[in-house]
């Protein structure tokens, strides 16, 4: 029976999820794939972008479209998919080698656990620190939060990753680094480049409104960064590193501080 990209492109993960009154549950949750991709042609890499597997050959198509090359290819054009982090990523564009990147990573040390009470309270109040969001609707946030709940930096951007360029590069230019007393705050869906980054400035923590990748949850596990998702209304998703979660540790009970 042949795979579908439905498929493919889900994948279930243990989660722990947290309600609004502070009770917990393990449950699976399905997330999209996120994986690197080789654009080919004639032999020749023109780019390498992450994406969700399924339907690549309209993907190179419409690259090669917008480039300005024959969306059928050449004779010689191949497209090489790769499974493992050995490619660069939307995000990160501009790098070689995703290994490179990753190579040069070291687990976060921080010692920092989070509150449900804060990460409530600080997802409640995001939007206070969205101004242009407010009046046009159309801009990504990112925000660095102190483990008290305290906003220290706030930025807006048409793309989440400049947003969280911008925060963390506040951050190393006020001197900062390592963030490991802080967290990451976004407001949209959380992927392999937006963990890396936070990896790279110490961060502990990435809190996210909406879903991460599956790259995202591999990365933010290896690297010891709680990884959180769906936070809204009080309540939100454990995807990794869930030790960093007061109160959700493996022999904890069934509620979370």
């Amino acid at each position: 029976m042949t795979e579908s990209a439905d498929d493919v492109a889900i994948l279930p993960v243990p989660t722990l999820q947290v309600r609004p009154d502070g009770t917990a549950r393990e449950r699976r949750e399905e997330v999209a794939v996120e994986a690197p991709f080789a654009i080919q042609l004639a032999g020749e890499t023109l780019a390498m972008t992450m994406r969700t597997p399924g339907h690549d050959a309209e993907l190179t198509a419409g690259f090669l479209l917008a480039e300005g090359h024959d969306p059928h290819g050449t004779p010689g054009a191949r497209v090489v998919k790769r499974g493992t982090l050995s490619s660069a990523a939307c995000g990160v564009c501009g790098r070689d080698d995703i290994d490179e990147l990753v190579t040069r990573l070291a687990p976060v040390q921080a010692e920092t656990r989070l509150t449900r009470a804060v990460l409530a309270s600080v997802m409640q109040r995001l939007p206070e620190h969205q101004p242009s969001f407010a009046r046009t609707g159309g801009l990504h946030a990112a925000a660095l939060v102190t483990g008290d709940g305290q906003f220290v930096i706030a930025r807006e951007d048409v793309g989440r990753h400049n947003a969280v360029d911008k925060v963390l590069g506040r951050a190393a230019l006020d001197g900062l680094l390592p963030l490991s007393s802080h967290f990451l705050v976004v407001s949209g869906r959380t992927s392999f480049e937006i963990v890396q980054k936070a990896v790279m400035a110490g961060v502990p923590a990435v809190v996210a409104i909406s879903a991460p990748s599956s790259l995202a949850i591999e990365l933010a596990e290896r690297f010891r960064v709680l990884l959180i998702g769906f936070a809204r209304g009080g309540g939100f998703t454990v995807y990794a590193s869930r030790f960093r979660l007061q109160g959700a540790g493996e022999n904890d009970g069934p509620s979370v501080g």
